[in-house]
């Protein structure tokens, strides 16, 4: 199946479980793969045939920089869902990745990932 990937969308938020995520902020970075039939779209070369890039990056941004959520289960799957739901979309990938999370101990990430189809909806 075709796919669209966008890799590393990195931005700002105020989302977590402690006070100083929510007060002091951090990094975020999503991921996704859309999963549609692009045939169309290859042979006529028209936006209108495929999913328009900069619609799918403001989505997402505004999703992060929106309504402050706890756990990125809850950011992955309001991706995906508003995704499915404004485009023509058979399949998405969502990874949600906090690159500082105030873990006690060394990492460099922690991310969730789901995969959820139109007939999910």
């Amino acid at each position: 199946m075709d796919k669209i990937i966008f890799e590393k969308m990195q931005f700002y938020a105020y989302h977590g479980v402690f006070e100083e995520e929510n007060r002091l902020g951090q990094k975020f970075e999503v991921d996704l793969e859309m999963f549609l039939n692009l045939k169309k779209a290859g042979k006529s070369d028209c936006l209108e045939d495929t999913v328009n890039y900069a619609k799918v990056y403001e989505l997402v941004k505004d999703l992060l920089m929106g309504k402050r959520r706890k756990l990125l289960e809850s950011l992955a799957e309001s991706i995906a869902e508003e995704l499915l739901a404004l485009f023509p979309l058979e399949e998405v990938m969502v990874r949600v990745r906090k690159l500082q999370p105030p873990i006690p101990g060394h990492l460099q990430s922690v991310s969730v990932e789901i995969r959820r189809s139109a007939d999910d909806r």
